[in-house]
């Protein structure tokens, strides 16, 4: 059994021939003047340790020694060509997938497998399932393996977005669910809290902030004392099963909530300040390509729904599924990867500028499919397509600055203006004027007051809302410099500044923030407080 000290970072020593070997490795990473991943598995072979290979962690390990001890200068670029995947932490946050324990789903979807050491809808040999079901499903320890393991590859791990995954999070015990909660808490915070609202005290200046906490549940588990506690525990975006917005497909494939439903819940998440991510399922039982282009606009369309995030998740026909049966009797065929490609390029090329793809399919292992699809880089080849066509994508994901360097008089401020069920959405954003690259953005809610009434939370009554900051580069540890990447622009303050401004204008008294445990102090310094759930702050006459 792994106890807690195992998953502290590793620490590592070397021989002086080691180190010796490391430097060369290093330098002549540093040196090259194009770098691909290819270059650094070449160059682990060329300078072995006695035994074989040196792992990646360790050279990672090892130049931070050597730039700790002073035979190094530190140069981020080098640090990029070291690490394994720098993909991970590029969008500026470090992201931490826990799952729950198996337990029963008062779902009865025929479309969902079923796979008894697992919660409902996922597969034992899926990697996250697995790192869990390896960690007896302890979010202690599956957290902080998962940090340590990031952390030794050379990922920062300063700003921690904690995914919460596994069946309907709403239906598990509330006990269990606060004390999930907090054992997530306390492997950011590297010890154990006597309650979760001192693991989140804690977290507030830890080494280990949470800046985002998800969870996923159904449209109708959604009302206010959900919402209240989720606040509690500190979540601030929620993952909706929304699948269809076609109410005989929904039925046909036994869903158990309506859109209106999905509509509802949607409308009193967006005025609570949640972040909104929808899940959407083309190739159902009942549905055609045709049909899911339709279904797909609706998302747009409809002003009761227009989520921030969307994982498109085309329906596998799993072995552990229901909808097997339907497949046997020849009433549901799957579509083909050219339908499958047509179709998602379509949606990526009809997604609006406000919206992130986060997914456009699930990686399920080939060996549980039963027909149909199998191909893991859909999305790879759907990119591919739309730019053979002359088209692209323009969410959010597609235009992110990533890690390009950018200069502050290279941006603009945008903004784009959209109306919801419950009030009017604004959209602020610094993008690059001439290669329409996102550097950061800011969601500003101005909701109805009969909205804000539904949610029954006093304290945010009479209160405009930020539901989302972010700007974009790599998770920057303290004392690294971050020259010319965006994080760094005070692009953050001024987004904020500029909600302000267009709240006040709207006649909104305070303006409200849903922040996550650890981004307090910051707000904080742009003088809001923390009030209720929320953190708020008056808006004076200007």
């Amino acid at each position: 059994m792994r106890t807690q000290t195992w998953y502290h970072k590793r620490s590592y020593e070397f021989s002086a021939v080691e180190e010796t070997q490391l430097l060369k490795l290093i330098d002549e990473a540093a040196g090259l003047v194009d770098f691909h991943p290819d270059d650094f598995a070449r160059l682990l072979r060329r300078y072995p340790r006695a035994n074989g290979q040196f792992a990646k962690d360790q050279v990672i390990a090892a130049y931070r020694q050597f730039c700790e001890s002073g035979r190094l200068n530190f140069d981020r670029e080098v640090l990029r060509r070291l690490q394994m995947k720098p993909i991970r932490t590029q969008s500026g946050v470090a992201t931490v997938t826990v799952l729950t324990k198996p337990f029963p789903c008062p779902g009865q979807c025929i479309f969902c497998p079923t796979d008894v050491r697992m919660p409902k809808s996922y597969l034992h040999d899926e990697p996250g399932a697995a790192r869990a079901e390896a960690h007896n499903f302890d979010p202690y320890f599956t957290t902080a393996s998962r940090l340590r393991a990031l952390e030794n590859i050379g990922h920062p791990t300063d700003k921690v977005e904690l995914l919460i995954l596994g069946g309907t999070w709403s239906y598990y015990p509330e006990d269990y669910q606060e004390w999930f909660i907090k054992r997530c808490f306390d492997a950011m915070n590297d010890g154990e809290a006597a309650t979760l609202e001192e693991a989140q005290a804690i977290n507030e200046s830890a080494a280990r902030r949470n800046v985002g906490l998800v969870i996923e549940t159904r449209p109708d588990y959604v009302d206010t004392a959900e919402i209240r506690r989720l606040r509690r525990y500190g979540v601030t975006k929620v993952q909706l099963g929304a699948q269809s917005l076609d109410d005989q497909i929904l039925e046909l494939n036994k869903r158990g909530h309506t859109v209106e439903q999905t509509r509802q819940a949607v409308k009193l998440l967006r005025a609570a300040g949640f972040k909104l991510h929808l899940h959407w399922m083309p190739n159902l039982l009942g549905a055609t390509p045709e049909s899911d282009r339709d279904d797909y606009a609706r998302l747009w369309n409809d002003a009761g729904l227009r989520p921030d995030e969307l994982k498109i998740y085309p329906c596998s026909l799993v072995k552990e599924a229901e909808l097997v049966q339907w497949w046997e009797r020849g009433e549901y065929t799957p579509y083909t990867d050219s339908e499958l490609t047509e179709l998602i390029a379509d949606c990526m090329a009809a997604t609006p500028r406000y919206v992130r793809l986060n997914r456009v399919i699930r990686d399920i292992p080939a060996g549980h499919v039963v027909a149909g699809s199998t191909a893991s880089n859909l999305r790879e080849t759907v990119e591919r397509h739309l730019k053979a066509t002359g088209r692209a994508s323009q969410d959010i994901r597609w235009r992110e600055v990533k890690r390009e360097n950018v200069k502050r008089e290279e941006l603009e401020l945008r903004v784009l203006e959209y109306e919801t069920l419950g009030g009017q959405e604004f959209f602020l954003s610094f993008e690059t004027r001439r290669t329409d690259k996102l550097a950061g953005f800011l969601r500003l809610s101005l909701p109805t007051a009969e909205a804000t009434a539904l949610t029954g939370l006093a304290e945010l009554q009479g209160a405009a809302l930020i539901r989302e900051v972010h700007v974009y580069g790599p998770v920057v540890r303290l004392g690294e410099s971050a020259e010319g990447e965006a994080q760094h622009l005070g692009l953050g303050a001024q987004l904020i500044h500029e909600a302000e401004r267009r709240a006040r204008a709207a006649g909104y008294k305070r303006l409200a923030v849903i922040s996550a445990v650890g981004t307090r102090n910051y707000y904080r310094k742009h003088g809001f407080e923390v009030e209720g759930l929320y953190m708020l702050k008056e808006l004076m006459d200007a």
